[in-house]
């Protein structure tokens, strides 16, 4: 497998520098991305920089994932507008082992061969450097003019952003361009990769290896990924949606991929799945002849969920998202724990009722009319559930005055009705 042609069919590269073709070409390359470890989870904003690195070791090259403690602990001004949270020393290792757990099932870590992934964490070798030592072994490399003819520095300095750039900020390219360094040194790394933001950090580490060790090294960046409506890739009304199930359920994270666009299923399903061109190509032929049935985004989510998540996540999520759709039992509803039911149902309409009410049991009449107004009268309460109209935690209601108590409570707080085909309504009992 070719590492360049593969990413330039998946639409995964902006630029590299000359001569990495044929560095690639000849020997065993190792190369590292750079991971910011202010979370314990990565989200699906990272996942471009994990597939180059699962990409590169499947071509034969050795991939080393980089977790950015030290520069964490200061904050990278490219594409940004302000400066980031500063971290302590006790997060930043749980949040490493947490990347770490997720990174596994990308890479091969354990198998011996020579091209096993390695993780490093960058405070390991600066956390003892001082400031005098770095300023005079590594700062004397690199001129101010050339730091300042950055983009990502020009941009902050230029009033396109009002908080202008601290001196700590400033220094980030110095600092990344010094692991670069040091992951040459150490580990003969010859490769970074990132998104194409990162394109000046990256070149100021291949000049201070140049200048410093008289070494070549080389830089390879990747698009940054954006809807096709020009929005924030990975972006939600929630916020980023995480690899992290804790934090984004398998099923909301099945759901953001069945329902991309057409034209970004086309793109997402090269980016984000490690399935062969010509299978991909014959999904967007299939696609494109029958839009309805949304082939891609149901391949693309299949892919994605049972990678990031597992098979039986997937089966999962497909399972609870025919809920709204009718086609789902009560026994699904009933296995389902509180986040993903939370998930499914948000955006239904939802009303509170007493728990305390529930206790001696209250008639479904009262209930769906009185003390959660679904229907508007009795009347038509009565006149669609005796036409099987109305359902209760997926069971028709057979009739209209039946008793209900805690036990039909879900998670012991909630009770999901349905009105007819495609409405439903949520009662939350507190």
């Amino acid at each position: 497998m070719n590492f360049i042609e593969e990413l330039k069919w998946r639409g995964m590269l902006h630029d590299f520098m000359p001569g990495l073709e044929e560095q690639l070409g000849k020997e065993m390359t190792t190369a590292y991305v750079g991971i910011d470890p202010t979370a314990d989870s990565l989200h699906i904003g990272h996942l471009v920089s994990v597939m180059m690195l699962k990409h590169l070791q499947r071509a034969g090259h050795k991939p080393i994932a980089l977790i950015g403690g030290a520069t964490g602990m200061i904050g990278d001004p490219s594409g940004k507008s302000q400066e980031r949270n500063l971290l302590d020393e006790k997060t930043l290792r749980h949040n490493q082992d947490s990347i770490k757990k997720q990174l596994e099932k990308f890479l091969d870590f354990y198998s011996g061969e020579t091209n096993a992934a390695e993780l490093v964490n960058n405070y390991d070798w600066m956390k003892d450097i001082s400031f005098l030592g770095f300023i005079r072994d590594i700062g004397k490399h690199i001129t101010v003019n050339y730091m300042m003819a950055k983009d990502s520095v020009k941009r902050r300095l230029s009033g396109e952003f009002s908080d202008g750039l601290s001196f700590t900020e400033f220094t980030y390219q110095l600092v990344q361009g010094f692991d670069f360094l040091h992951l040459y040194q150490t580990k003969n790394c010859k490769l970074q990769m990132g998104g194409s933001d990162q394109w000046g950090n990256i070149t100021t580490g291949t000049e201070l290896i140049r200048r410093k060790a008289n070494g070549e090294a080389y830089g390879l960046t990747c698009p940054l990924i954006t809807k096709a409506d020009g929005t924030k890739f990975g972006k939600t009304e929630s916020g980023n949606v995480w690899l992290n199930k804790a934090y984004t359920s398998s099923y909301k994270f099945y759901q953001f991929w069945l329902n991309v666009s057409d034209e970004d299923a086309e793109r997402y399903i090269k980016i984000f799945t490690f399935l062969p061109k010509d299978e991909i190509d014959s999904l967007i032929e299939e696609h494109r002849k029958t839009p309805h049935l949304r082939v891609l985004q149901k391949r693309l989510s299949e892919e994605i969920t049972i990678m990031v998540h597992s098979e039986s996540d997937y089966r999962s999520a497909v399972e609870v998202s025919g809920i709204l759709f009718g086609n789902a039992t009560s026994e699904t509803l009933k296995k389902l724990d509180e986040s993903t039911l939370s998930d499914v149902f948000d955006g239904v309409p939802q009303f509170e009722i007493s728990k305390q009410e529930l206790q001696s049991g209250i008639k479904a009449v009262d209930l769906l009319t009185e003390k959660a107004p679904v229907f508007p009268s009795k009347s038509e309460m009565r006149k669609m559930t005796q036409g099987g109209g109305v359902s209760l935690n997926k069971e028709k209601l057979n009739e209209f005055d039946a008793p209900i108590d805690v036990s039909f409570l879900l998670n012991n707080k909630y009770i999901l009705v349905q009105k007819g085909k495609k409405n439903y309504f949520l009662l939350i009992a507190k």
